[in-house]
């Protein structure tokens, strides 16, 4: 239904009943100091052509450079289809169905992307949708805290591997309740943090062990024996991970002899563009015997008295149901909108779609580095196996490289000088399945021009 504004008879009428003389003496209780005036500096309206104009030139200040940036916001092809149908008005709302009887189609839709995400992470019970991957991690980690009722430490040892950006909006948002995050230390040579550097807190009786899969710098974890070591002291497994790659890697419900316990992540690549940074969702699975434990809301399926299959909220253990101080998290909407299009996405592309894209996205983040690392003076870092990043490291420092490269339109990837001094002049770079050998080269050939 399209918003139509009130009229001003309609204004007067309303103020007539409730016997106001003004809009502005419904406000008279806010000190005169306090109001903002008659807002002098803000222009006259435009009309519709040239809003769109002025929106057409500020978009394209944006640019449209050649990414090779990952650091996980990751480039995918879209199909044209996915935001076509996102956007029709049947979807085109974040809000939650709270009237099922009203909200059956979006319902369904719900109840098929939590199916969908159960089924790539191997996992029994998903919610329906997280702010992003950092507060999707956050999240798990207080719902580790309330369903280990063996070790309620509220330790958590987390890889220095972790994206930098989760650790920092972790270490924001939990420690008022509890958590401490404990870092691991990564093995220099290979990227990965090695099971001895857990074994270093074997008694410590952590609340939670996490596992990013692929890591940060691309690089593949030990997963089933970093899971059975966390299962064997008595944490529960937390698992951050990218899900284009459980297309061809293995699912984090079968990770060790147990299976991971609780699964997280960014959900960007499925079927989200970049949008310069935004707005993004995350997802959190689990077992279902942690399933009262999940924040947020999840959609069930049942029958009516006719047989006929309905979909409904169940398990609203929220706050704004009036449970506040009970409620599992202070998480009030959703990205609902965002995860329309990854289940729109998922249902196009499809199981052997989605190995696909990663294979491919593998296979050109290969022959970037090496063709990079045929540079004179360029060199990779890490010798472990990896997804579709890897870490160069060049002869010069990052920053002015990649202020040249994109000068040049090409950004060239995510600098760990300030994250990872420890690195050197390292760079993260990331190829997915939407480069062509041409742009391939075209980077090779821009670094070597600067690096020259």
């Amino acid at each position: 239904m399209p918003f139509i504004p009130h009229t001003e008879n309609d204004v007067k009428e309303m103020l007539a009943a409730i016997q106001a003389p003004s809009i502005d003496a419904l406000f008279d209780e806010i000190p005169a100091a306090l109001r903002c005036g008659t807002l002098e500096k803000i222009p006259e309206g435009l009309s519709e052509m040239a809003v769109t104009q002025l929106m057409q030139t500020r978009a394209r200040t944006d640019g449209f450079a050649l990414n090779f940036i990952g650091a996980g916001a990751y480039e995918h092809h879209i199909p044209a289809a996915v935001w076509e149908i996102t956007t029709r008005g049947e979807f085109y709302s974040a809000y939650t169905p709270y009237q099922a009887e009203a909200s059956q189609g979006t319902l369904q839709l719900l109840y098929e992307y939590q199916t969908m995400i159960c089924g790539l992470t191997g996992m029994e019970v998903s919610n329906a949708s997280m702010y992003d991957g950092a507060s999707s991690l956050g999240e798990a980690l207080l719902m580790a805290m309330r369903a280990n009722k063996q070790n309620g430490s509220g330790l958590a040892l987390v890889p220095r591997t972790v994206n930098p950006l989760y650790r920092e909006v972790v270490g924001s948002t939990t420690p008022a309740q509890g958590v401490q995050q404990v870092f691991v230390d990564h093995d220099p040579a290979s990227g990965q943090t090695p099971l001895d550097a857990f074994k270093a807190h074997d008694g410590s009786k952590p609340t939670a062990v996490v596992i990013q899969q692929p890591n940060f710098f691309g690089v593949l974890e030990d997963v089933d024996a970093i899971t059975d070591w966390a299962h064997a002291q008595g944490a529960l497994v937390i698992a951050v991970v990218n899900p284009t790659s459980l297309a061809v890697l293995k699912a984090p419900g079968q990770w060790g002899e147990k299976g991971a316990d609780i699964v997280c992540g960014e959900g960007q690549p499925l079927g989200a563009p970049l949008s310069s940074g935004g707005p993004y969702f995350g997802f959190l699975t689990t077992k279902m015997a942690y399933v009262r434990e999940m924040p947020g809301r999840i959609v069930g399926r049942t029958v009516d008295l006719d047989g006929k299959p309905g979909y409904t909220l169940t398990l609203q253990a929220r706050e704004q149901h009036i449970r506040r101080a009970k409620a599992k998290s202070n998480i009030c909407t959703n990205q609902g909108l965002l995860v329309t299009a990854a289940t729109i996405y998922m249902s196009l592309v499809g199981p052997d779609g989605l190995a696909q894209v990663a294979s491919a996205s593998i296979a050109n983040t290969h022959a970037l580095l090496a063709q990079l690392t045929s540079i004179p003076g360029v060199e990779a870092v890490f010798d472990g196996a990896y997804f579709h990043e890897a870490v160069i490291r060049l002869p010069v420092p990052v920053a002015p490289v990649l202020q040249k490269l994109a000068d040049a339109g090409i950004f060239g990837g995510y600098n760990l000088a300030k994250r990872f001094p420890e690195l050197g002049n390292a760079l993260l770079v990331c190829a997915t399945e939407t480069k062509t050998p041409e742009q391939l080269a075209q980077y090779r050939d821009a670094l070597a021009g600067i690096l020259a």
